[in-house]
């Protein structure tokens, strides 16, 4: 079953540009050493608010992401420039 998982984080506003380009390097490292993810996105809610969407094709998927990534290079950069990051997952029940 399609799972989404929200990311939310805090960044100063100066690293802006950063975040959006580790935040673009996580995805393709992501795509590059695992299947399943399906989409991902980045939005910002205020200068300092930052919300990643990304869409995976089962939990299975995001929990094997999870077990991989954490620790790599690519993962580190991501969220050296992130603080009070919090993540949610949503089990997607209906799309109309």
């Amino acid at each position: 079953m399609t799972v989404i998982s929200v990311t939310r984080f805090q960044a100063d506003p100066a690293d802006a540009a950063q975040v959006r380009a580790r935040h673009a390097a996580l995805v393709s490292a992501t795509r590059a050493a695992l299947p399943g993810l399906t989409e991902a996105r980045l939005g910002r809610l205020d200068d300092e608010t930052w919300v990643g969407v990304w869409r995976w094709d089962s939990a299975a998927s995001l929990a094997a992401a999870r077990q991989t990534l954490p620790g790599t290079t690519v993962a580190a950069a991501a969220f050296a420039v992130a603080r009070e990051v919090t993540a949610d997952d949503i089990e997607v029940l209906d799309e109309l």
